[in-house]
């Protein structure tokens, strides 16, 4: 009977986890340059040199391995881009980095949690690093506040930079990017009682540009009114 060696499953072991590591990296490279629904486990698989069925046996699925993404990601702090504290609009462009990317998928992945406790950590991971995301940025703003007010900032500075908001502005409402992100910033620097002297357009006329939406179309009638 031929013994397995501990060092060899040491040796196997590590392989495994690098294998693991760069199938991780890969998947969030393609997360950083396309929307999520947009890149394949065979792109996935290609870019960490690998098979699509090692990536499989490492994760499962492509749903739990983007978890596993969305797991660092937050670990990370979330976004790639260099942030300021202080600076709103950096901030706005930068967390709708995250969400053209990735928005769906989290939505997705809100509705999932609670079947899926795995799942449920890395979203909660998730929010806690949006929360302190927040905090930092915007500290500038929050120091100039005490009690109950300084609270109630952060809260309204959380809430307008959700992931629900960019769901409402960019799925529902069908605005283009820099019309949602105009409302959001409108929004965040009416909570910090700033104004944004840079804006040559103004909220309504970006507002005005929505994406012409196939439930737009269906509702005109015969003669191309709306019904």
């Amino acid at each position: 009977m031929k013994l397995t060696r501990p060092y060899d499953m040491t040796i196997r072991s590590a392989k495994a986890e690098a294998t693991r590591d760069r199938i991780r990296h890969a998947a969030g490279a393609l997360y950083l340059d396309h929307p999520i629904d947009d890149f394949t486990l065979e792109e996935i698989a290609a870019r960490a040199e690998t098979t699509v069925q090692t990536v499989l046996r490492a994760f499962g699925s492509r749903d739990r391995l983007m978890v596993a993404v969305l797991d660092d990601l937050a670990k990370a702090g979330l976004s790639g881009r260099p942030t300021p504290p202080g600076d709103a609009a950096q901030f706005v462009e930068a967390i709708f980095d995250i969400y053209e990317t990735m928005g769906d998928f989290l939505i997705r992945s809100l509705a999932d949690q609670h079947r899926n406790p795995e799942l449920k950590v890395s979203l909660d991971r998730g929010r806690a690093s949006h929360r302190a995301w927040v905090r930092h940025i915007f500290a500038p703003q929050l120091e100039r506040h005490t009690g109950k007010a300084r609270v109630q900032m952060f809260l309204a500075l959380a809430t307008a930079s959700d992931l629900f908001v960019w769901q409402i502005l960019r799925r529902d409402e069908g605005l283009d990017r820099p019309a949602a992100q105009a409302v959001v910033l409108k929004i965040i620097l009416d909570i910090t009682g700033e104004e944004n002297a840079n804006d040559k357009d103004t909220v309504v006329e970006l507002v005005g540009r929505r994406k012409p939406s196939a439930q737009s179309g269906r509702r005109k009638g015969a003669d191309g009114a709306r019904s």
